[in-house]
């Protein structure tokens, strides 16, 4: 889709405003500026993240629009400031190298490396200065603007590409081609629930063939690190959480033993299952006090321990410190994964099969619905991931 003519001049978009309420409203159709795509979106993933935001747990300038995983189609790269689009030339030249093309089924990643700061340079897409100090601060891309404005000209925050819309705006670099026998709906996820359990897995936990491991709370990224757990080599794999449902998903997923909090206390539950030893890694994915805390009373000798969960506001956890000096034990933070090598990776695990997007994908809405999603997923109603669909 080349000719600009042909892009519509307005979209719907779920617009998040200063009082905390979602509403699907009609924008303009944002205008991709160097180094970046506009895409068609097919569907966004419904992430805890974004909950955090929508009840003032996590600083972020409103109004805005959320979403930060997404699929679509790559429908023009490189506007040129008007409505004209430059597209790429076929060699992947105009789209920063990645040889994404106009036409191509892609996934996005939540981090979008900006390519030029010191950690990008140092292959630490995770780290991007810019991603941090422009997107996640003050809800911008990197040449300090939003490409998002209603259309009275009022400026429209972004989240990461402000993928919860009918079209969005995104870095050639944190685009991965899609592969044809893959879903447009359920692959969203691959973008941040399945691209963060890999950077947890194979970048902060350095897991190793045959280790047992702990996933404390199984919600849309505690369930991706079960799967990529296992694929990745791990022997065991305990699933601990108090909801029922999603224990038995987990089992479905590669959970080798699972743990219900409501019934046993956790970390005496995972002693016991390993013999008093305890777990080489545990994962915590939720971001509670309580959570952490309980994780890292499962860790071994020289175990590690993976934060992922983000927390509420300025919340901590208290950590005994003689165990983890004495017994080589570690604590790493892990937020996201290195887009550029890791983001392909995970596409690869599901094109595989050892990524089972069928069975993460567990509810799907359409964007008229988002705000209903929004209350559902903050309520704990959904197993696994969600997605909203754009037509």
């Amino acid at each position: 889709m080349s000719d600009p003519g042909a892009l519509p001049h307005d979209m719907r978009a779920a617009v998040l405003s200063a009082d905390g309420v979602v509403r699907v409203e009609r924008i303009p159709v944002p205008v991709p500026r160097a180094g970046e795509a506009l895409l068609r979106v097919e569907a966004c993933g419904l992430c805890h993240t974004d909950v955090h935001v929508l009840k003032g747990e996590v600083a972020f300038p409103t109004p805005c629009v959320l979403g930060h995983e997404v699929s679509g189609v790559v429908v023009a790269l490189e506007g040129d400031g008007g409505r004209g689009i430059r597209v790429g030339d076929g060699n992947g030249e105009g789209d920063g190298g990645r040889g994404i093309r106009v036409g191509d089924r892609v996934v996005g990643g939540f981090i979008m490396p900006c390519t030029e700061c010191a950690a990008c340079l140092a292959g630490r897409d995770d780290l991007c200065e810019r991603f941090f100090s422009m997107n996640r601060l003050k809800g911008t891309l990197y040449d300090g603007e939003s490409r998002l404005a209603r259309a009275d000209g009022e400026t429209l925050a972004m989240y990461s590409m402000a993928g919860m819309a009918e079209y969005c705006v995104s870095p050639v670099s944190g685009l991965v081609p899609l592969p044809d026998g893959l879903p447009f709906d359920a692959s969203a996820v691959l973008g941040c629930a399945a691209m963060t359990a890999y950077g947890a897995v194979a970048r902060a936990a350095e897991l190793r063939p045959g280790a047992t491991v702990a996933v404390v709370a199984t919600g849309g990224v505690g369930m991706s690190v079960v799967q990529i757990a296992r694929a990745l080599g791990a022997a065991r794999v305990i699933a601990v959480d108090i909801d029922t449902a999603k224990l038995e998903l987990a089992m479905t997923l590669g959970a080798t033993d699972v743990v219900d909090s409501r019934d046993a206390d956790p970390v005496a539950a995972v002693r016991a299952l390993t013999g008093g030893r305890g777990v080489d890694v545990a994962f915590e994915a939720l971001g509670r006090p309580q959570t952490f805390e309980q994780a890292s009373r499962m860790l071994a000798d020289g175990g590690r321990l993976v934060a992922i969960g983000i927390a509420a506001g300025a919340a901590t956890a208290a950590i005994e410190i003689t165990p983890l000096v004495r017994r080589g034990q570690q604590i790493v933070g892990s937020f996201g994964a290195r887009t550029r090598v890791d983001l392909p990776a995970v596409v690869g695990l599901a094109a595989s099969g050892a990524f089972d997007l069928e069975r993460s994908v567990t509810r799907r809405y359409d964007l008229d619905d988002v705000a209903r999603a929004f209350g559902d997923l903050a309520a704990g109603r959904i197993l696994g991931r969600a997605v909203v669909r754009m037509s």
